[in-house]
């Protein structure tokens, strides 16, 4: 079974830098790795969640509507511009008494209009089909993607964490936020390309 093709194809699509890469490696910077777990654990639920239901088929009604498939990515773009402006204007150094990581229910919802997670899903369910009932399916795709995803996600925010330990100075703060913001809206340019 772990020799499956789709193991790795998920693990790859998940694992490449996009928005939760982005958002996990700048939160385990700014929180560190124990106040970003919530948002992490949030999005491998999110992940598996979105994962398993384009197992049950939304994604053809995605494709068969195409008018709601630019609704989703157009919601999508501004809510990853949103949170690219948040990291461009965000305090360099320690967060504020305000400042927090995103939260495990946030996390979760956020993978709703998280277009790399639903281009990964839709992918692995045409690339990757089974003989499965679609609730088979659903919980095949569901708990490859939250599985793989939480390794990832682990990967990312500790990785930010270590980043940290170099960001000293207001300015390295800055162009560390100010990078991943860019990242973020070019991610979300992409959407319409």
């Amino acid at each position: 079974m772990l020799s499956d093709p789709l193991y790795l194809f998920v693990f790859l699509g998940l694992f490449s830098p996009g928005p939760n890469v982005i958002l996990l490696t700048a939160s385990g910077a700014r929180f560190g790795f124990v106040r970003t777990l919530p948002h992490l654990l949030g999005v491998a639920a999110g992940v598996g969640v979105t994962a398993g239901i384009t197992g049950l088929g939304v994604g053809s009604i995605l494709t068969a509507a195409p008018t709601l498939g630019l609704g989703l990515a157009v919601l999508s773009a501004l809510w990853i511009l949103f949170m690219a402006w948040q990291l461009w204007n965000a305090t360099p150094g320690a967060p504020s008494d305000r400042d927090r990581p995103m939260s495990f229910v946030e996390a979760v919802l956020f993978q709703w209009v998280n277009p790399k997670v639903w281009a990964v899903a839709f992918a692995a369910v045409a690339a990757f089909p089974s003989d499965m009932s679609p609730w088979g399916e659903a919980l095949r795709l569901g708990s490859a993607f939250s599985g793989i995803n939480l390794g990832v996600c682990l990967f990312w925010t500790a990785f930010g964490h270590l980043v940290s330990r170099l960001l000293k100075a207001p300015l390295a703060w800055r162009i560390f936020n100010r990078s991943m913001a860019i990242a973020l809206v070019a991610f979300s340019a992409l959407l319409f390309v």
